[in-house]
C-alpha cells in the first residue's frame, strides 16, 4: 500500500523520526569526541599560557604562532614552574589549576561560594613572571586572555581571545599589534592597583609612553576595547592582596 505522504501525520511523523534519529547521531559524536574536545582545550590554555610569558613560535612583527601542540605539554611543563590557587586566605599547590573554569568560579562567587583564583608561575631567562587568567564581556559575547606580570607589576605580555567579536573591528583584540602594545605597562599607579585602559585619544598610537596606565583603541571597536580595559581591572582587583605580597619581595 503506498504511503500518503501528502498526510500532515505523515509530515509530524517523518519530522519526529529524523528529530529523533539526528539527536541520537549528535549525542553519539559528542560523547565520541568528548575526550578529543577536552585534549583540545587542555593545549590550548597551555599554549595561550605560555604565549602570554612570551613562550611562542612567533615570526616577523605581525605573526601570532602558538608553540605546536605535539610539543606544548612538554613546554608548559618547562617554563611553567608552579601553579597555585588562591582560595580566600589559603594558598595551595594545584598541577591542574590551568583547568579552572573562570566562568564556574564566577558563579560560585555569586552563589556567596569562595572563588578560587589560580596564578601560573613560569620562569623564562632567569626570570619570574606570574600570569592569571581573566574573563571579561565585549560587545556580542564573552572575551577572555591572560597577562604575564613581574613583580613589580609590570606587563610581560599578554593573549586575548573572544567568542563572537566583529571580525576586522573588535575581534583585532587578539591581533599581534593590539597585545604588543600592552607589554611594558604597569597596572600601578601611584600605589593604587588600576589595570590598563584601552583609551580613545591617548595621544600615544605609537604606544611609547609606558607610565600611563592606557594603551590605544582598536578603531570601530569602543566597546569591545571598553570590555578589555574592565576586564584587566576587574582581574587585577580579586588578585591584588596577592600581588602586593610579590611586590614587597
Amino acid at each position: 500500500m503506498a504511503i500518503n505522504t501528502e498526510k500532515n501525520t505523515y509530515t509530524i511523523i517523518f519530522a519526529s523520526v529524523m528529530v529523533v534519529v539526528v539527536g541520537a547521531l549528535l549525542a553519539y559524536l559528542a560523547s565520541a569526541l568528548s575526550a578529543k574536545i577536552s585534549e583540545n582545550e587542555r593545549l590550548e590554555k597551555q599554549q595561550n599560557i605560555l604565549y602570554a610569558m612570551g613562550v611562542n613560535e612567533n615570526e616577523g612583527a605581525g605573526s601570532v604562532n602558538f608553540v605546536s601542540t605535539d610539543q606544548v605539554a612538554q613546554t608548559f611543563s618547562t617554563f611553567i614552574k608552579e601553579q597555585i590557587v588562591l582560595e580566600g586566605d589559603q594558598i595551595t599547590t594545584d598541577d591542574n589549576a590551568y583547568l579552572i573554569d573562570l566562568k564556574k568560579e564566577e558563579a560560585n562567587a555569586k552563589a556567596g561560594k569562595t572563588r578560587r583564583l589560580p596564578v601560573f608561575i613560569g620562569e623564562k631567562d632567569n626570570k619570574k613572571y606570574y600570569i592569571i587568567p581573566m574573563r571579561g564581556k565585549g560587545l556580542w559575547d564573552a572575551i577572555w586572555g591572560f597577562v604575564a606580570l613581574d613583580n613589580q607589576m609590570v606587563v610581560q605580555g599578554v593573549y586575548f581571545d573572544h567568542k563572537g567579536e566583529t571580525p576586522g573591528l573588535g575581534a583585532n583584540i587578539k591581533q599581534r599589534y593590539f597585545m604588543d602594545d600592552f607589554i611594558g605597562e604597569s597596572i600601578i599607579s601611584n600605589g593604587r592597583y588600576v589595570g590598563i585602559t584601552v583609551a580613545k585619544g591617548n595621544n600615544d598610537p605609537t604606544n611609547e609612553i609606558k607610565d600611563d596606565n592606557e594603551v590605544d583603541a582598536l578603531a570601530g571597536a569602543t566597546i569591545t576595547g571598553d570590555g578589555v580595559s574592565a576586564m584587566i581591572k576587574q582581574s587585577v582587583a580579586l588578585y591584588e592582596p596577592y600581588f602586593k605580597t610579590l611586590a614587597t619581595n
